[in-house]
């Protein structure tokens, strides 16, 4: 692996840098918005005196750019607040909400790497065979659909009155319901989430495969007398998963995406719920905490992806002299 000391402290300054950046975006828009926090929580009845008491001792009457130092300066030591719905600290509510969406995100992604890899080799392989037709017209037929519709037609089936094997919705954790129970509520929503996933990976291993399988090196390496399942595995995944590595870890984004309707159509309660009831019910400290966490996630992903880049091409070479 060629990543050197030098490139990561670049990447990880750029990464401070647009965490910033996304911090001040996510502040204003949250701070234009309709009403204030102290409106919120004392309710629309709520007096005059008594609102301009509490904005006073939530610093609402500050400039604006003192109330972000302060907010981004508590974000940072752990103080995200407490939520005006839940009543709850904000970090603690986000912990339990995220784990649930991380248990959806992993296993969705596993379960996509697994299925769709394999997959599109196999479609490379027997490249414009009845195959590659088949597997090929499946992914269309997966982009085409969004999860919304994806989504309601599985809880239609499997949890409405023609199956009615998986509930229609809702989360029993491991420790209150055994993993059977656990794994019933998740089952439906990682298949919306990966039926589209699955499509769009398959489709990009292939196209990669079926250029290398047709390159110089390839055919050196049959000309050399090697299996076929040699030169696939040994000499074209590696150079074929390249772009699949960066779509993988872009994915991450449209995951969270999708995630959000998926647990709205499941009544999933993970953290792509709780940023929609927090848009809706005004709760801006959850709101805050929320999307900046997401923007944190997926920045980390894309350096995780550049540095796994390096493990399957060692000729690349980030801030150093490849060899």
């Amino acid at each position: 692996m060629h990543v050197s000391n030098r490139y990561l402290a670049k990447r990880l300054v750029y990464i401070i840098l647009n965490l910033i950046l996304i911090s001040i975006i996510v502040f204003g828009i949250t701070t234009v918005l309709p009403g204030n926090a102290a409106e919120t929580i004392l309710g629309r009845y709520a007096t005059p005196e008594k609102v301009s008491t509490l904005e006073r001792e939530l610093g609402l009457d500050q400039p604006i750019y003192i109330q972000y130092i302060d907010w981004l300066s508590s974000f940072l030591t752990g103080s995200w607040g407490t939520s005006f719905q839940h009543n709850r600290p904000v970090f603690d509510l986000i912990v339990t909400r995220g784990a649930r969406s991380l248990y959806l995100a992993v296993i969705t992604l596993a379960t996509i790497t697994s299925i769709s890899i394999p997959l599109g080799i196999i479609a490379a392989v027997y490249h414009d065979s009845k195959i590659d037709f088949g597997i090929t017209g499946v992914s269309y037929l997966g982009i085409s659909v969004p999860e919304f519709v994806t989504g309601t037609g599985l809880l239609v089936v499997f949890a409405g009155p023609v199956f009615g094997v998986f509930p229609a919705g809702g989360y029993t954790s491991i420790s209150d319901g055994g993993i059977r129970q656990w794994l019933s509520h998740i089952v439906l929503p990682v298949t919306t989430l990966t039926i589209l996933s699955i499509a769009h990976l398959m489709r990009l291993t292939r196209t990669e495969m079926v250029d290398i399988l047709k390159s110089d090196y390839i055919r050196t390496a049959r000309l050399k007398g090697l299996d076929e399942k040699t030169v696939v595995l040994k000499h074209a995944v590696r150079n074929g998963l390249m772009p699949t590595v960066t779509l993988l870890a872009m994915s991450l984004g449209s995951l969270m995406g999708g995630i959000v309707v998926v647990e709205e159509v499941f009544a999933y309660p993970g953290l792509g719920r709780l940023i929609v009831d927090s848009v809706t019910h005004r709760d801006v400290p959850v709101l805050q905490a929320s999307i900046l966490l997401v923007a944190f996630v997926y920045t980390f992903a894309n350096l995780a992806a550049d540095i796994v880049y390096t493990y399957l091409n060692p000729r690349i070479s980030y801030g150093g002299s490849a060899r």
